[in-house]
């Protein structure tokens, strides 16, 4: 699934509104392509739209693309399919390390700052895989429900 660098975008067309494929190299871009999903999806009359799910999916959508740009050497594959009641999101980066939740306190007892995202990803997010790929990297893919 992740081997191919396809998003489709709000017409259902594979890449950008140029027809390019989509790597998204900022957070911003990710949840864009998921508003423009999501919003196709609802105009079709394929199923009730959820703002709360809207917000789940674009704040996984958005950790996900935060973390293969700050731990994964960045975004290689970058895919959005709408999954009948779910939206499947999946990003991969060129790192084989697998995702780890850091605790809130260093050693000392201070709190750091971030390590956040993989949990909520995790708590948000159903189906969650993570395969390795055959060019190196790897690819987390997850399902966000839609209602």
């Amino acid at each position: 699934m992740c081997e191919s660098p396809m998003t489709p975008d709000a017409a259902g067309r594979p890449g950008d509104e140029q027809g390019r494929p989509l790597r998204p190299s900022k957070p911003a871009e990710a949840r864009r392509a998921v508003e423009r999903a999501i919003s196709a999806r609802c105009r079709s009359g394929g199923a009730r739209c959820d703002a709360d799910a809207l917000s789940d999916a674009l704040l996984v959508a958005s950790e996900l693309t935060t973390n293969a740009i700050l731990h994964g050497g960045g975004v290689t594959d970058f895919r959005i399919d709408v999954d009948g009641p779910a939206l499947r999101v999946s990003v991969s980066d060129r790192s084989d390390a697998l995702p780890a939740p850091v605790p809130p306190a260093d050693r000392q007892g201070r709190w750091r700052v971030g390590g956040r995202g993989w949990p909520i990803v995790c708590r948000l997010a159903r189906d969650v895989r993570v395969s390795g790929l055959p060019s190196g990297g790897k690819c987390i893919s997850v399902l966000v429900p839609l209602s």
